[in-house]
């Protein structure tokens, strides 16, 4: 299990994975918690992501559980699926009404549930596709209103409405006495305002602060396919092995953020004469060194893979040491882990992840340069209540006298800034008269999006049973829960902080390389060339479109290659 201290084969303790504190507990949980009630695309991903494709591993799950997440999106499901057939049910008795002429006159010539119909379908199109049947309002709608539609589309349903209201009411006066027309939407209200209390006393008495830091998480359904689910889950979201697809082999980590790599031949260091030692007794002869044999003794092993990382180790643990002395910064919760990255092979239930068999693909991956297995150092530093991460990949092997660091940061951007809406709701009081004007105001899009979500469902059911995906070729994850549910936007302050972040880290993990050269007797003043460029200049592979950069008093660059222009490292 993930925090356990594991045994190398060599015999030697070697620590596990560091599971964060209380990672169901974090910021970012709650706020995916409560999304799923308010976001119905996030909840339709996280269901199709986890549950019908159950073939697919999940991604590493950083500063958050995916299980209540999961959970709690089974729950919305389940409540929307039921509230979708009441909303049904009505819908076909009315219809039936019509049809069979009994107090459903026309009004501008137009069946009423067609004119209803209309409205209902603007106002769900007004609200988005991520809209659900507890509508946020202006938080949705702003990702809905685009193009030309940016000004028409918000008010077509307020415009529809009058004149929906318009044409009733000449058809009363006309004496045709079109009752069911203000029946059917006062109807369609009461179960709205049934799921609106629900959704409410689940973020008051559950996803609120202080209810969700005491209270217990919901589990998962309790047969056996769910089951099933919720063991894989619990063993993979924190294991240090990790599967993968090549074309997205960082899934779960959020979005690169200035990757780059150094590539650089090892040269030992040059034995000084004797007499440039001070040794005037000696003659005058140089002593060259032996090929092989860097300096600090004679017959000493090359340098290798497992060295660096653990020459790396130390200089973050000081940071994180000194930053918890001395600040309240992030640093102070650094966490630093070796995972195995591990292409798809047998079934995820059977992939043994027991902590002998993960460290000894942790001792035999470091140092190795395979193409399919691949080792890496993560480090993590959670920022902004888990709002903000910085996951720093860090590859490094040396074979053929050659030295490869491969240095992949990378960014999950903040929870969608409107499930922070959970706060609000939490505060209201669920049974006041104005709970009950805002369901009959948002039951026109609800009971579009009920109908549209009831078709998914049935895709959903039906695909699912047609395929089978516990018996389906395993895979890879294709989504993060936790990037599902991410804004495209940081602020400026968090984009100071990791900029901050991510050089403090690459400046230690340059020392830690640094010193592991140093150690065995290396040149490092190419190495040193890398870091300057890479640090201070600002230069980084793959963030260039092409030209040439120079830095430092004097500097000349020019242009050499189209691989340049393409971030390619040519060294």
């Amino acid at each position: 299990m993930p925090g356990q201290p594991t045994t190398s084969p060599s015999g030697t303790a070697a620590p596990a994975a560091r599971v964060p504190s209380e990672p169901g507990r974090s910021e970012a949980t709650r706020l995916l918690c409560a999304g799923v009630y308010f976001d119905g695309k996030f909840r339709r991903n996280i269901i199709q992501e986890l549950v019908e494709h159950e073939e697919r591993t999940i991604a590493p799950s950083l500063g958050f559980d995916a299980l209540p997440v999961l959970a709690h999106a089974l729950r919305a499901h389940r409540r929307e699926t039921q509230t979708a057939l009441a909303l049904l049910a009505l819908w076909a008795a009315f219809i039936a009404l019509g049809v069979l002429g009994i107090g459903s006159q026309t009004t501008f010539f137009v069946p009423w549930y067609l004119g209803y119909g209309l409205i209902c379908f603007a106002s769900w199109a007004a609200r988005g596709h991520r809209s659900s049947l507890f509508a946020l309002g202006r938080s949705v709608l702003k990702e809905a209103t685009r193009g030309r539609w940016k000004a028409v589309l918000p008010i077509l349903p307020f415009v529809l409405a009058v004149l929906y209201g318009v044409a009733v009411g000449i058809a009363w006066q006309q004496g045709l006495r079109p009752w069911a027309a203000v029946v059917f939407p006062a109807l369609l209200m009461l179960p709205v305002w049934v799921h609106r209390l629900y959704v409410i006393s689940v973020m008051h008495h559950q996803l609120s602060r202080d209810a969700f830091a005491r209270g217990s998480h919901p589990r998962l359904p309790s047969s056996a396919r769910y089951r099933r689910i919720g063991a894989a889950i619990a063993r993979e979201q924190y294991s240090r092995l990790v599967i993968y697809d090549p074309f997205r082999p960082f899934v779960g980590a959020g979005e690169p953020y200035k990757p780059w790599s150094v590539v650089m031949e090892l040269k030992e260091k040059a034995r000084a004469a004797p007499w440039e030692r001070g040794d005037a007794d000696s003659p005058p002869r140089a002593e060259p060194a032996r090929s092989g044999t860097p300096e600090g003794g004679s017959g000493s092993a090359p340098l290798t893979g497992r060295e660096v990382v653990e020459l790396i180790k130390p200089q973050l643990a000081v940071l994180r040491t000194s930053a918890a002395a001395t600040s309240r910064d992030r640093l102070r919760s650094l966490e630093v882990d070796e995972l195995v990255y591990l292409p798809p092979g047998p079934q995820r239930h059977q992939l043994d992840r027991d902590p002998e068999a993960v460290q000894a693909h942790l001792d035999q991956a470091v140092g190795e340069g395979a193409e399919a297995r691949r080792h890496f150092l993560r480090v993590r530093v959670g920022a902004w209540d888990e709002q903000i991460v910085i996951c720093m990949l860090v590859r490094v092997h040396t074979q053929g006298r050659m030295l490869v660091l491969e240095v992949v940061p990378h960014v999950l951007m903040p929870v969608r800034p409107e499930y922070k809406s959970v706060d609000v709701i939490a505060a209201q009081r669920p049974y006041g008269l104005r709970d009950a004007v805002q369901a009959l105001f948002s039951s026109p899009s609800a009971g579009f999006a009920a109908g549209v979500w009831l078709v998914q469902t049935c895709l959903s059911a039906f695909r699912t049973w047609l395929t089978k995906p516990q018996y389906a070729p395993p895979d890879a994850p294709v989504a993060s829960v936790r990037e599902l549910g991410s804004a495209q936007e940081v602020s400026l302050f968090q984009e100071m902080d990791i900029s901050r972040y991510v050089k403090t880290l690459q400046d230690r993990i340059a020392g830690g390389v640094q010193q592991a050269l140093r150690s065995k007797g290396y040149e490092t003043g190419d190495f040193d060339h890398y870091i300057i460029n890479v640090g201070e200049g600002g230069v980084f592979i793959g963030d260039m479109s092409g030209g040439a950069v120079a830095t430092g008093e004097g500097g000349s660059a020019k242009h050499l290659s189209v691989a340049a222009e393409k971030g390619v490292s040519t060294t």
